[in-house]
């Protein structure tokens, strides 16, 4: 429809502190919140993406101040100034939408470059807001474009050849504490899929016992299980810490599960001997009023982008392959948008010219009845052919690079419309 634009936006850990990206309004899965984006006036289609280290929108929608506002509200409530959310959110329109959606498919904004977890989220993701209807003909083509866009990557380069996660990263920040983690404990404090990855590099790296503290039991004795390691409740939780090294935490909890007070006794019985946090949740687990104890030492989700900088050099060189591949794909995409935008006027051109030669040879062929039936054909096919060869030049220019670009292609359009007499696009 008329002013509809393709429109992404988002908060990320490059632009929003995670102490601001847990108070995002948004929780629970995805059904409650697709919901209500989808009920927000002037959305035609939505999708939502929410992963640990961003939450993006993207809309097929028209622009204003007032979607904006309702966009805030939606993500924020009010838990966040109007003036403050404003610095957060980046937002993208039409062809810079497309290419910052394909270079999160790509993993080129995630913050370990390369990481494989991406592309999962991102058809999780969709197969929700499809599952709801929230997707139509315009996003669903890109959706399913971006999945093709981190397929080529992972075949065509190398980025993915030592693929790491946020887990990974953990891990790494553990060893470059403690050095060797073979004599060492760990202790998971949930047992989602982060849990998962993490314990399956701590056994990588040997570690001499891992330990499952998780709110279903079942879940936590099946994840203990895989790692020949055992599952506790979350009763139990605080006599663990008297006991592991290492601690990772990553639940759904919407608030702090362990504070301050709660590890103080826990270190008495320790007699100091150092204990290493790992958050990796959003919202935070852990009390950040932990780091002021003495041998204690916690880590957040944001402070594990020191842990990518040892890939960095090695990534960048498979990550300038993987920018052109998303180039590519951006210029293909845009084309194809461009295409839909000048379908109706093709159409519309070829119906008013076939319709006036038809109308021409209705009043004409009857005043020539001694023709032959071959003869009235050849003057059917010749009428075609002049239609055809003066209708070229302008197909070949609406379906050419000097009518590409939004601004210029509409307004370009609206001209040849207007000389030929087309009327209003109601497409």
């Amino acid at each position: 429809m008329p002013g509809e634009r393709i429109i992404l936006l988002g908060v990320n850990h490059k632009t929003t502190p995670v102490e601001v990206r847990e108070k995002m309004a948004i929780s629970g899965g995805y059904e409650q919140p697709l919901a209500e984006l989808k009920r927000i006036e002037g959305v035609r289609e939505c999708y939502l993406l929410s992963t640990c280290n961003r939450v993006e929108l993207l809309l097929v929608a028209e622009p204003g101040e007032q979607l904006i506002d309702n966009i805030l509200a939606f993500l924020f409530g009010d838990r966040v100034q109007r003036e403050k959310c404003l610095e957060y959110l980046y937002i993208y329109y039409d062809r810079d939408a497309v290419h910052h959606l394909f270079m999160v498919s790509a993993s080129l904004d995630s913050m370990i470059v390369g990481e494989a977890q991406i592309l999962g989220q991102l058809k999780e993701a969709y197969r929700h807001a499809a599952k709801l209807n929230c997707t139509g003909t315009l996003l669903n083509r890109l959706l399913h474009k971006a999945f093709s866009v981190a397929k080529r990557v992972r075949t065509e380069t190398a980025i993915g050849s030592s693929a790491v996660s946020i887990s990974y990263a953990a891990v790494q920040l553990a060893k470059k504490i403690f050095g060797n983690l073979k004599d060492k404990k760990v202790l998971l404090i949930g047992a989602g899929e982060m849990a998962e990855l993490a314990a399956e590099h701590l056994v990588g790296q040997g570690v001499a016992e891992v330990v499952v503290a998780n709110r279903t039991l079942a879940r936590g004795v099946e994840l203990a299980k895989r790692f020949h390691g055992r599952a506790v409740s979350f009763d139990e939780l605080l006599g663990q810490l008297e006991q592991v090294d290492i601690i990772i935490s990553s639940t759904g909890s919407p608030t702090i599960i362990l504070r301050q007070a709660d590890v103080r006794p826990v270190m008495r019985a320790r007699r100091n001997r150092p204990l290493f946090f790992i958050d990796i949740a959003v919202p935070r687990d852990l009390d950040p009023d932990l780091n002021d104890m003495e041998n204690v030492y916690l880590y957040d989700i944001d402070d594990l982008s020191s842990v990518v900088d040892m890939n960095r050099s090695e990534r960048e060189r498979e990550a300038v392959k993987a920018a052109r591949i998303v180039d590519e794909m951006t210029l293909s995409f845009q084309r194809w948008m461009d295409g839909m935008s000048v379908t109706p006027t093709i159409l519309a051109l070829r119906r008013k010219a076939d319709g006036i030669c038809r109308s021409e040879l209705e009043k004409t062929l009857p005043r020539l009845a001694a023709l032959s039936g071959e003869e009235k054909q050849a003057i059917e096919v010749m009428l075609s052919a002049i239609t055809a060869k003066m209708l070229h030049d302008p197909l070949v220019y609406l379906k050419s690079e000097s009518c590409g670009g939004r601004d210029t292609s509409e307004a370009k359009i609206n001209a040849l419309r207007t000389i030929f007499g087309l009327g209003e696009d109601e497409s």
